[in-house]
């Protein structure tokens, strides 16, 4: 303001001019015999002038401070909903890439696909069906996938055949050139192979053998040159059913395994740090109708085989403990389609739905659980969870130790003083999360699943730089790329 006075101040049409100011006699006399009102137009001129040159000088200050200290706002999706902008660390998931910047488009994960030979996929399917009485087709790629929990395989596999143009939104680019690849998916239908023959009486089946295709992948795999190249650290294989590609996990344990928990691997072939944790595929139908507790009637549901293996020996204690509990509906059930039905109904009816271990920790009842908006009481101590980065499991589900659930009357007893409020509560935070264990939504699990895959690109890169330096030794104990499985347990949640 100082400077604007002193600026003023010595204008040679400034009215404040006195005879005393600094200017030449010559310049006065040349000023001073114009009339009095030929002061105003000159007044009015300088007054433009001076407001021009503000409105200037302030337009220049805001076009620097945007430059340099304004961080503009991403471009949204107009399809994206009020829960997407909650999970800030994923970026652009939901927004098509012709409205996202060309870096973005560069920056993310490219992965190529190998093109297996049909053995390894649809053949799989083709044998699946014979060994029901189906007959063979000519062209196998005209088969139906069929249906099953650990259906993940095939809609990962469906995903990444489409064209990118049409897979929008998706944190992932599929790349044709494997040159251009950051990582290698493996497309094997390893969890439908293993169950080819399953329930069919020896020699009833089609000659199909699980263990030869095993090894055959294992052969194929190590002739090709991207798998050599980087001793398979930079592949991504899909070995859903805790049991599927148990004869050769051994050699194949450098790759990302996505899996649906540790229970049948060793910590030197599965961690949190290098695999993937992915949701069963849900096998019932999802709720649709309000939040309540009023039409829920039961207040804890289980339906599923009570004889299992291993950890799964807890089901036929509980069903003990349970089974003669008023307002408790626990039932002997295997996988068909019937059982299916019943289960949907139990569910949809139940304010709690039990998940205890199974064979291995994890089972597709906590996914079935979450859909139904039924409160999973889950019964697992040594259980890992998909997408915990992001989800947090204590927002709508109760844990329980196994030796307190175990107590004559301690289960039925917390979940009664469980307030209808509280039950609600857990049934928005489960709506909130459903699109996650929804492989076919198209924002839903395999979206998330791929988000998990690439954040493993940085220890990728590390493990195969490593490996180019160090002497290859066998082991006794874990080494620094891997990170055991939860080894301690849990307490109850409420």
């Amino acid at each position: 303001m100082k400077t604007r006075k002193a600026t003023r101040s010595s204008s040679p049409s400034s009215p404040s001019l006195s005879p005393h100011s600094p200017i030449t006699h010559q310049h006065q006399q040349q000023t001073l015999p114009l009339p009095l009102f030929s002061n105003m137009p000159r007044k009015s001129s300088l007054f433009k002038h001076t407001l021009l040159a503000t409105v200037f000088f302030l337009l220049a200050i805001y076009a620097l401070f945007t430059t340099f200290f304004h961080t503009p706002l991403p471009t949204s999706d107009p399809s994206s909903s009020d829960e997407d902008v909650d999970f800030s660390s994923r970026q652009n998931l939901n927004f098509p890439l012709e409205l996202t910047d060309a870096s973005n488009f560069a920056n993310k994960v490219k992965v190529f696909m190998y093109d297996l030979p049909h053995k390894f996929t649809y053949g799989i399917i083709q044998h699946h069906g014979l060994a029901r009485g189906g007959s063979p087709v000519a062209d196998v790629t005209t088969l139906n996938y069929p249906g099953h929990q650990h259906m993940h395989e095939w809609f990962l596999f469906s995903d990444l055949a489409r064209p990118q143009p049409d897979r929008l939104g998706s944190p992932i680019i599929k790349v044709t050139d494997p040159e251009e690849a950051d990582l290698f998916y493996v497309p094997v239908f390893s969890s439908l192979s293993l169950i080819v023959n399953a329930g069919r009486p020896p020699g009833t089946g089609s000659g199909y053998s699980d263990e030869e295709m095993q090894e055959q992948l294992v052969e194929w795999l190590k002739e090709q040159e991207y798998w050599k190249r980087n001793n398979g650290w930079d592949h991504v294989i899909i070995a859903g059913d805790p049991n599927a590609l148990y004869r050769v996990v051994d050699r194949v344990k450098t790759a990302v395994l996505l899996v649906s928990d540790f229970g049948r691997l060793r910590p030197d072939q599965g961690s949190l740090v290098k695999d993937v944790i992915i949701p069963y595929s849900h096998r019932i139908s999802a709720y649709t109708g309000d939040f309540g507790v009023q039409e829920r009637k039961t207040l804890l549901f289980f339906m599923g085989n009570r004889y299992r293996k291993e950890g799964g020996k807890i089901r036929d204690l509980l069903f003990q403990i349970l089974e003669k509990e008023e307002d408790v509906v626990i039932k002997h059930g295997t996988q068909s389609r019937e059982n299916r039905r019943a289960a949907s109904r139990g569910m949809h009816t139940s304010k709690f739905c039990l998940n205890p271990a199974g064979d291995t920790p994890s089972a597709c009842r906590l996914f079935d659980s979450i859909i139904s908006l039924c409160v999973p009481v889950i019964v697992s101590d040594s259980i890992e969870l998909p997408f915990e980065d992001i989800i947090d499991y204590n927002k709508f589900a109760v844990f329980v130790e196994t030796t307190a659930a175990l107590k004559p009357g301690y289960l039925v007893s917390l979940l009664r003083k469980v307030s209808a409020e509280k039950i609600i509560e857990y049934q928005k935070a489960m709506k909130e999360v459903k699109r996650y264990y929804d492989y076919t939504d198209p924002n839903g699990t395999v979206n998330e699943i791929w988000r998990q895959v690439s954040q493993k690109l940085p220890l990728i890169k590390l493990m195969i730089n490593r490996d180019k330096r160090l002497v290859q030794k066998d082991l006794s104990e874990p080494n620094c790329s891997c990170l055991c499985s939860n080894q301690t347990g849990i307490i109850s949640s409420l």
